[in-house]
């Protein structure tokens, strides 16, 4: 396998880390827009990077992209930038004759007349429009590919293949205890996709209505998270695994919710007030004259960059699915987790656990389409496949998850 990877950032450099210690490919090609990420990238590798190259391309730029991947003979590219730059690449991996990896799918719109009721664009809606296209190619589109999405997919998909009879409710919730020493507010993620999500409507799923949309952070709960992180408040936030899951699994409700804690969703919510979580350019005064900025661009340039935080990250995270039904005509609940501790992701690969348990699950995919475990073609989500290999290999890289009766 010869791997084009797109974005050197946090989470591209986690996976060229995870990935170094895997025999199933042959190349992998980091690419940024900024050469010297990609090349600090392949250098952090050392002897470990000898089947790497640093390039650099504009993940905008279909052609360009579509170009390096012929020239380099890549058979898939994984997309690790942010969401923006899904449609060029996704477009521009079918152009290549590639297969495709996301972490994150094609971005949504609102509503025009009724936003908090119903759906506009979805995310995803755009790929799956494509999906004719890619399965007359013969090609895979392997989307919403990380933890959550993906990891929290295949959960979804094991639970119906074998703990359920009947689902009733399938919950994505993601929580952790978290701090950043030395910053009162320093998101663990690229803060351009946190406000994406969460300030957008989220998008909920019921058998006998379909997808529909709320208010932000709405119907709150507290959910008490394993393994010491314990009670976070949780509200329902746009999520791909909403638009995936009800794809591929049965289950009357699905629904995500993300724990935030209410100083963070205060945060948010000012964000909006002031209109700086807006991503059209707005006009302001410069040193040679007035230039066009986007409000969000400015405040992911006021934060740190995340993946620069892990000597300062204290505690753990924790990304797992909650699911209710029945087994064998009596109720059962349970939750399905995946919790990477802080201190073991940077002692062990010199990577924080947010960015870290993004990156491990893309990079256990391409091992499973590698080997020929997982194989299709067209658009395709994580539930598509069987769950199993996919949890057995995660465990073989030393990231064992966990599954709690409720």
């Amino acid at each position: 396998m010869r791997v084009l990877l797109v974005g050197a950032g946090g989470v591209g450099t986690a996976v060229t880390r995870i990935a170094a210690r895997r025999p199933f490919f042959e190349l992998m090609v980091v690419a940024d827009y900024d050469p010297a990420r990609a090349e600090t990238a392949v250098a952090a590798l050392g002897a470990d990077g000898d089947r790497f190259r640093a390039e650099r391309v504009d993940a905008g730029d279909e052609a360009q992209v579509t170009a390096l991947l012929e020239r380099h003979g890549c058979d898939v590219l994984l997309n690790a930038t942010d969401p923006r730059f899904v449609m060029p690449l996704f477009r521009a991996a079918r152009a290549g004759g590639a297969a495709y990896l996301d972490m994150a799918m094609s971005l949504s719109r609102p509503h025009g007349e009724r936003p908090h009721e119903e759906c506009g664009v979805k995310l995803g809606d755009e790929q799956f429009a494509q999906a004719a296209e890619w399965e007359e190619a013969g090609l895979l589109a392997l989307v919403g590919m990380g933890v959550e999405p993906g990891l929290s997919d295949v959960f979804a998909r094991y639970a119906a293949d074998e703990l359920f009879d009947e689902i009733e409710e399938i919950g994505v919730r993601d929580g952790a205890n978290l701090t950043v020493d030395g910053y009162d507010f320093a998101p663990s993620f690229s803060i351009w996709t946190t406000i994406e999500e969460c300030l957008n409507p989220p998008v909920v799923y019921e058998k006998d209505r379909g997808w529909y949309t709320t208010e932000p952070f709405s119907e709150p709960e507290v959910f008490d998270f394993p393994e010491g992180i314990g009670p976070v408040e949780c509200v329902n936030v746009e999520h791909e695994e909403v638009l995936l899951v009800p794809r591929w699994v049965d289950a009357r409700r699905v629904t995500f919710k993300y724990g935030l804690g209410r100083e963070f969703t205060d945060t948010l919510r000012t964000l909006h007030l002031l209109g700086l979580d807006r991503t059209e350019p707005v006009t302001v005064p410069g040193p040679d004259g007035p230039v066009k900025v986007s409000p969000r661009d400015v405040v992911a340039a006021c934060l740190p960059d995340p993946a620069t935080l892990g000597d300062r990250m204290r505690g753990k995270t924790c990304a797992g699915t909650w699911v209710r039904g029945t087994k064998d005509g009596a109720p059962r609940e349970v939750y399905l987790y995946h919790v990477v501790d802080n201190q073991w992701s940077m002692s062990e690969y010199g990577c924080q656990a947010v960015v870290w348990q993004t990156a491990v699950n893309p990079v256990v995919a391409l091992e499973l389409l590698a080997t020929g475990a997982w194989s299709g073609a067209g658009v395709l989500g994580p539930e598509a496949f069987p769950a199993g290999p996919f949890l057995d290999l995660l465990t073989g890289y030393g990231s064992p998850w966990g599954l709690r009766e409720q």
